[in-house]
C-alpha cells in the first residue's frame, strides 16, 4: 500500500481517527448540555493528532517563561511578565478557580536563603496559596 498524507503504511487513516474523537465529543458534550467551543476542539484536534508536539510546545513555552504550570489546578497560565527572571507564585481562588501571579522578589529571596543554610541549592520554585479572592469574599 502507499503511503499518503491519510493512510500510513498499514492502512490507518489518523485523521479518521480524529474526526471520530471530535465527533464522539460533540455528541457527549451535547448530551451533557456542555460547551464543546471552537477552541476546546483545536486542543483535542492537536493532542490527538500529536501529543509530542504539544507537550514539546508546552515544554518550551515554559522553559522560556511565557507560561507556568500550577500543579494544583493541573493548569497552564500565562506569564504576566515574560522576559524577566522571577518565580512562579500564584494565588489560587478555591471558590472561583482564578490564579493571580504575585511579584515577590523578597519572598523568593527568603526560601532561597533559608534553603542555602540549609545546604540546599534552590533550582526552580513555584509557590501555589490556595485561599478566597477579594472578589469572591465580597460575594
Amino acid at each position: 500500500m502507499k503511503k499518503t498524507a491519510k493512510a500510513s503504511a498499514h492502512g490507518h487513516d489518523h485523521k479518521h481517527c480524529i474526526e471520530d474523537a471530535v465527533a464522539a465529543a460533540e455528541k457527549l458534550c451535547a448530551e451533557k448540555d456542555l460547551r464543546f467551543t471552537p477552541l476546546r476542539r483545536r486542543v483535542l484536534e492537536l493532542v490527538g493528532s500529536a501529543p509530542p508536539t504539544v507537550y514539546r510546545a508546552l515544554d518550551f513555552l515554559i522553559g522560556n517563561g511565557l507560561i507556568h504550570r500550577i500543579e494544583r489546578m493541573n493548569a497552564f497560565v500565562g506569564c504576566s511578565h515574560p522576559g524577566e527572571a522571577h518565580r512562579g507564585f500564584f494565588l489560587i481562588c478555591g471558590d472561583c478557580g482564578n490564579a493571580e501571579e504575585l511579584h515577590s522578589e523578597g519572598l523568593a529571596d527568603t526560601i532561597t536563603s533559608s534553603a542555602s543554610r540549609r545546604g540546599f541549592a534552590a533550582r526552580d520554585m513555584t509557590l501555589e496559596v490556595m485561599g478566597t479572592c477579594a472578589q469572591c469574599r465580597k460575594s
